[in-house]
């Protein structure tokens, strides 16, 4: 074999290989980017969050792979930054898959971080709204 078509081989294979690894991510990632609720989406320890805005507060779903995951004994807080307005409340269970924090507001534009206790470290997912 001559060295032209070893040279060939070794670049088609690579050339695989690398058309591989990018099409691979798009097909392990963990649940749905798509808000459920009519929020923003987000992921962090391996869960999907979804930040909705709700009369006298905000809601927060949780999700574990596209199955909705029970928020029973989880805590948080959610702060959020209304341009240099800054604001904080608790997050606690509703219910389901859903925590709730009442008294903040969320207007377009804000940074919003929540900080979840969720086992022996916390969990901590920031979000803009849009």
């Amino acid at each position: 074999m001559t060295i032209q078509k070893i040279l060939i081989k070794t670049l088609a294979a690579a050339l695989f290989v690398g058309v591989s690894a990018l099409s691979a991510g798009n097909a392990m990632a963990h649940g749905t980017a798509a808000p459920q609720y009519g929020g923003v989406v987000q992921s962090a320890a391996d869960l999907s969050f979804e930040l909705v805005a709700a009369p006298g507060g905000a809601s927060l779903y949780l999700k574990d792979h596209d199955n909705p995951m029970d928020t029973a004994g989880i805590r948080g807080k959610l702060t959020v930054l209304n341009g240099t307005q800054k604001s904080e409340a608790e997050l606690k269970p509703a219910g389901g898959h859903k925590l709730e924090a009442k008294g903040i507001k969320l207007n377009k534009g804000a940074k919003v971080v929540a900080v979840l206790n969720m086992g022996k470290k916390p969990v901590t997912v920031r979000f803009t709204v849009k």
